[in-house]
């Protein structure tokens, strides 16, 4: 593509300050010094320009200024007709098209950029990696005003190459009518924060959550032409909440830009109020829970020993309300029943929060964004997720804090009918049971329900309104009664001071709920990948063996309406088209031929950690190294659509004896009762 002659001169001018400011021509000038002393043979008068080229690129000087020197060009061959809608570039370094989003003129933006780190000293020796080799990775996610983001992955390093840029909209939720733009007064009461949470993966694609970080942007609502840089110092998680782990050098901007700033004296006062206000706010909540839990003892001495949770301390070591940390949330299209959105928590991977040392468990209720991003959490994170996306539902619902079997603390969720019927969700395994209580005062003789859940005792319920401490002179789930509104057996704390410090708004210090998204995986193509990686490890375990696969692709196929079905199953807890897979089955396998299945659930994506766990199987392992005249192997795999998950199944057709249709049949029902394997480990977001 030809420049104009002015472009062409801008460009060379351009070019020619670059050359000066790193002095290429001095450093030209001893290269061709040396190399005439070095390499000029005795019978040689001059060097030619192809010797001086490969002496300059021997000394990096020409990578040097390529390096120095990053060109933008734009796939637009001509300049487009003016529209209402500017759009705003990002440059990309990976890339060398220029990225354009379209905004809204009527609306604010802030225009948040992260130009670098700097600092992270664990990762102070990490060498770096070489072209195309794995390597752990941080990942920065953003969440302001339900808008949430996502920064490319970066090399983890002791000064992470960031470079991204975020658009976010300011004018949001009715901040002003669709003719005026909101002005810097009316952005100042606008007391979200951005939240940043930054997450390190490792080559196993295992993550961490490394940093958790609130910044208050107001502040460039008072810097001149509004643009601000800062330093954010990242605190660590848990234990480490009070080390740096790193810092993340920002650029804040204003767009449209302001046409008034306010003094950063006005900003400062506001900010100072807010945090009085909220200070105050919790203050008087504390002063309140210690009185109520002194009449809670007062009911009974050895309510000391109940687990009673009041606060709980979040991934940056602060104390807040357990109340705060539920809240409904509504998941759009995402999921459309409250036993999906069960299924949906159930994948999610679990994970203790980490103890350096011993002394039993470290308590760490994360927010709803961290937990997100990382894709995995504790029983309390996974129980305050599906509480709030019942609530959403329309359902009464209510986190449990409690203890299973040998005293274990454990968190779940129970939602009570308007027939006075309560159940019990168990977040970990999406697992629902009917409580039915024992009366402890009926004879011996008389018969009693039999509980099939796991919970042994319960200290107290809460959501985002209520909160309820169990006074009933027994705290085993067994004999306990749950009509909530006897205050003789739960004791309640007053609605409003819970609103106080909990309601959406109430305090600055409250984190705001991020939505859910959608999921970036494409499903079909990654269930044949998984699939293909799967045959792959199939075929070669077979060959150490000594043995030949011979896939069969009919049969394969054949084996979808199954991994439909057990995904059905377990979403709903109904059992269908298992005649149809039966009948498929039967029609498939010629005679005196044999089918053996095997099914297995995943929630990661590794094809040769799931075939590593498939191993250990006796009945797959029989199959994969099924030997005889006429094997054919099936394998099938599919990740679900909401869940984001994948569910290997695989097959064998050997001629080990004769069977009937009877033995078909007995087998075909074997296959799905096979009990589905479930790992709490996941590797992706939804």
């Amino acid at each position: 593509m030809s420049l104009p002659p002015e472009k062409a001169s801008e460009l060379k001018q351009l070019i020619h300050q670059q050359l000066s400011k790193m002095d290429v021509h001095g450093r030209i000038r001893e290269i061709l010094a040396e190399t005439i002393r070095e390499e000029l043979a005795p019978d040689q008068q001059q060097l030619s320009t192809e010797d001086l080229i490969k002496a300059l690129k021997r000394r990096g000087i020409i990578d040097d200024v390529m390096k120095e020197l990053n060109f933008v060009t734009d796939n637009v061959d001509q300049e487009l007709p003016s529209s209402p809608k500017q759009p705003v570039c990002f440059t990309d370094r990976q890339s060398t098209l220029l990225k354009k989003t379209n905004i809204d003129p009527t609306r604010r933006y802030l225009y948040l950029q992260v130009l670098g780190g700097k600092a992270f000293l664990e990762h102070l020796q990490e060498p770096e990696p070489l072209p195309g080799q794995a390597c752990s990775t941080f990942t920065l996610c953003l969440h302001f005003r339900n808008q949430r983001f996502r920064s490319k992955p970066v090399p983890c390093a002791c000064e992470p190459d960031f470079h991204d840029g975020f658009l976010l909209e300011v004018h949001r939720e009715n901040l002003g009518d669709g003719t005026r733009m909101a002005d810097s007064t009316t952005m100042l009461s606008i007391s979200d924060p951005v939240h940043m949470v930054l997450i390190k993966t490792d080559i196993f694609a295992e993550t961490t959550l490394v940093a958790s970080y609130f910044l208050e942007w107001r502040s460039v609502l008072g810097s001149e032409n509004g643009v601000t840089n800062l330093t954010v110092e990242l605190m660590g998680v848990g234990t480490e909440s009070k080390v740096s782990v790193g810092i993340l050098n920002i650029k804040l901007e204003m767009y449209p830009p302001l046409n008034q700033t306010l003094s950063q004296e006005v900003v400062n006062t506001q900010l100072a109020l807010e945090r009085q206000k909220t200070a105050e706010k919790e203050r008087l909540f504390l002063v309140y829970a210690k009185q109520w839990w002194r009449e809670y003892l007062q009911i009974r001495p050895s309510h000391n020993s109940r687990l009673v949770k009041i606060f709980a301390q979040d991934e940056n070591g602060i104390n807040r309300p357990v109340c705060s940390y539920v809240k409904p949330l509504r998941a759009g299209r995402l999921l459309d029943t409250p036993r999906q959105a069960a299924r949906f928590v159930n994948v999610l991977g679990y994970e203790r929060a980490p103890v350096i040392g011993g002394g039993g468990k470290q308590e760490q209720w994360c927010t709803l964004l961290a937990f997100l991003c990382r894709n995995k959490g504790d029983c309390e994170d996974h129980a305050n997720l599906l509480c709030s996306l019942l609530l959403g539902y329309g359902l009464e619902a209510f986190v449990c804090v409690g203890t299973k079997a040998k005293g274990v603390p454990h968190a779940w969720v129970m939602t009570c009918g308007t027939d006075g019927t309560v159940t019990f969700w168990d977040s970990l395994t999406g697992h629902r049971y009917l409580h039915k209580p024992i009366n402890p005062d009926e004879p011996p003789a008389a018969e009693q329900p039999k509980p099939l859940y796991p919970y042994r005792t319960i200290g107290c319920v809460f959501n985002h309104q209520t909160f309820l401490g169990n006074c009933q002179p027994s705290d085993s789930v067994e004999t306990c009664v749950f009509d909530l509104n006897d205050e003789s057996k739960w004791k309640p704390m007053n609605e409003e001071a819970v609103k106080s410090v909990c309601a959406p708004g109430a305090t600055t210090s409250l984190p705001p709920f991020p939505p859910l998204c959608a999921s970036t995986i494409d499903a079909s193509v990654t269930s044949n990948e998984i699939e293909m990686q799967l045959r792959l490890l199939v075929s070669e375990h077979r060959k150490d063996l000594g043995l030949t696969t011979v896939w069969e692709d009919q049969l394969s196929y054949l084996l979808s309406p199954a991994l439909a079905s057990y995904e059905f199953e377990r979403t709903t807890s109904i059992s269908a088209g298992n005649e149809e897979f039966q009948d498929a089955i039967r029609r498939a396998v010629p005679d005196g031929h044999t089918f053996k299945g095997f099914p297995i659930h995943f929630v990661y994506r590794n094809a040769r950690r799931a075939f590593a766990t498939c191993l250990r199987s006796p009945f797959c392992e029989e199959i994969i190294c099924c030997r005889g005249d006429q094997v054919n192997v099936p394998l099938r795999s599919s990740c679900l659509r909401v869940s984001g998950i994948s569910v290997g199944c695989t097959g064998g057709v050997s001629p080990e004896r004769p069977c009937s249709l009877k033995d078909l049949e007995q087998l075909s029902q074997h296959v799905q009762s096979v009990k589905h394997e479930v790992h709490l480990f996941c590797e992706n977001d939804k």
